[in-house]
């Protein structure tokens, strides 16, 4: 995959011999090609094109997924995020902090069905000291070695230099002191919660009191500079327009490239995967806004006010539209594939996309696969954040595997690093061994509901699913 390809932007991004050059890698989409693509592109060319980059990075044969857990080790959180239905301020009843021993036994859970992985990030809570963060992956990574942590995502680090005030003339400076503190206590890579949309105008809308765009990549260069992998993560379909999409996966290539050039010779990491997901509205103030079209006066002849707000330089002004942030515009099916498609399109030096099915459901996940993505993402022991905000999906590893090779493809396990751990293609295969699909049909998500509990305790809570199956 090559790092910089080449910018042609007088050409036709919708002629056929131009997409072929976008596809195998020597033609890079300019940001006005990217919009072009959104605005007249049909849904199924798009797939169609997207489809044929993932063929050319990742074959016809495999795809992939990861068997870990999603720990919030606490809801406690000093940022605002409109759209957040997870946070608590630390005084009411279902605030929590896990303690370890919590922790280590969701980890022991994990590891009992053969996962590999954890993902823990949480609120911004003042109240714990970096000690405490020390201690912690110090007790896990202890008694489970073989377990990588996949934790603290860059709002979180952000706080730690809030909180902590480490010595350093500059914000790379601080987090070098923090991050290397706790990648020798045991931390592996970052994962990339928070990205949200970067256009500042949309995120001091809907992030108070979390970090700018230039801090989230500043955190991330920093890690990757420590040799740590990372992920880039969007959340769209809210008050945004597309062209916020598009700045936002401008600003992930271009960092990108500069990781690459500067520390790849090295052993730095980068960003290995691009996981996108619409907003999900229930129980988050931001959801209380009216969906345009709906509210008192919308003129649906004229634009989206986040469309005009919207620049591809990311320099829109709120004050260029009267509603502006006072409408949303919810994602749904479609719009989440087209976007999934351009970003496999225009971000062609991160080597994943992945499908975002606990928040679009199992079979546009599926679907998924076929507009670019390459990665199921993980095995859903337990959620808590995108739950919070009425999201309900949940798959074990037989209905994941069974998705894959549904959709035509070889279903495989692997690591944080994209490396293949079991190919799934004998007899006993998880999916392979399921004679009653029937037995699938409900599976119980576990979501944390306040300090006192545990993994099987009475004030713990599980959702009993119900989700369609092929």
């Amino acid at each position: 995959m090559a790092q910089i390809a080449t910018i042609r932007p007088d050409a036709d991004v919708l002629d056929a011999a131009v997409l072929e050059d976008v596809v195998t890698g020597s033609l890079r989409l300019t940001p006005e090609q990217a919009l072009r693509i959104h605005r007249e592109m049909p849904i199924q060319e798009l797939g169609h094109w997207a489809d044929a980059r993932c063929r050319h990075l990742h074959g016809d044969r495999i795809r992939t997924y990861v068997v870990d857990r999603n720990i919030n080790y606490t809801n406690v959180c000093t940022a605002k995020c409109t759209f957040c239905a997870f946070r608590r301020t630390g005084h009411e009843d279902d605030a929590y902090t896990l303690e370890y021993e919590e922790i280590l036994q969701k980890i022991q859970e994990l590891v009992d069905i053969g996962g590999t992985q954890i993902l823990m990030q949480g609120g911004m809570n003042p109240e714990l000291p970096l000690d405490w963060y020390v201690e912690l992956l110090s007790s896990i990574t202890d008694r489970f070695p073989q377990v990588h942590v996949h934790a603290f995502s860059p709002p979180e680090f952000i706080e730690f230099i809030d909180f902590f005030d480490p010595p350093g003339a500059t914000l790379a400076d601080k987090l070098r002191g923090v991050m290397k503190t706790l990648v020798d206590a045991g931390l592996q890579s970052v994962p990339g919660g928070g990205g949200e949309i970067f256009a500042d105008a949309v995120r001091r809308k809907i992030g108070l009191g979390k970090c700018d765009a230039e801090s989230w990549l500043t955190v991330m260069r920093v890690a990757h500079e420590f040799g740590l992998n990372t992920s880039a993560t969007m959340m769209f379909g809210h008050i945004e327009g597309v062209a916020d999409r598009i700045h936002h996966m401008e600003l992930v290539r271009r960092w990108q490239d500069e990781s690459i050039s500067d520390f790849a010779l090295d052993g730095g990491g980068r960003y290995m995967a691009f996981i996108s997901w619409p907003f999900q509205r229930e129980n988050t103030p931001l959801g209380r806004c009216a969906e345009w079209g709906e509210g008192s006066g919308d003129d649906m002849d004229a634009p989206f006010p986040g469309d005009v707000v919207a620049r591809l330089d990311g320099t829109g002004d709120k004050r260029d539209h009267p509603k502006y942030g006072r409408r949303i515009r919810m994602a749904g099916a479609s719009e989440y594939l087209r976007n999934q498609a351009l970003s496999r399109l225009y971000l062609d030096n991160i080597y994943s996309i992945g499908a975002s099915w606990v928040t679009m459901g199992p079979h546009i996940g599926q679907a998924a696969l076929a507009w670019g993505a390459n990665d199921m993402g993980s095995v859903m022991m337990e959620e808590n954040v995108v739950s919070a905000a009425g999201t309900t999906y949940c798959l074990g590893e037989p209905l994941l595997c069974h998705l894959i090779r549904t959709a035509g493809f070889t279903p495989a396990q692997r690591d944080n690093a994209y490396r293949m751990l079991k190919l799934h293609e004998r007899p006993q295969s998880p999916d392979l061994m399921v004679d009653d699909w029937s037995s699938q049909r409900a599976d119980r998500l576990h979501v944390q509901n306040d300090a006192g509990c545990g993994t099987g305790g009475d004030n713990d809570q599980a959702v009993e699913l119900t989700v369609q199956r092929n």
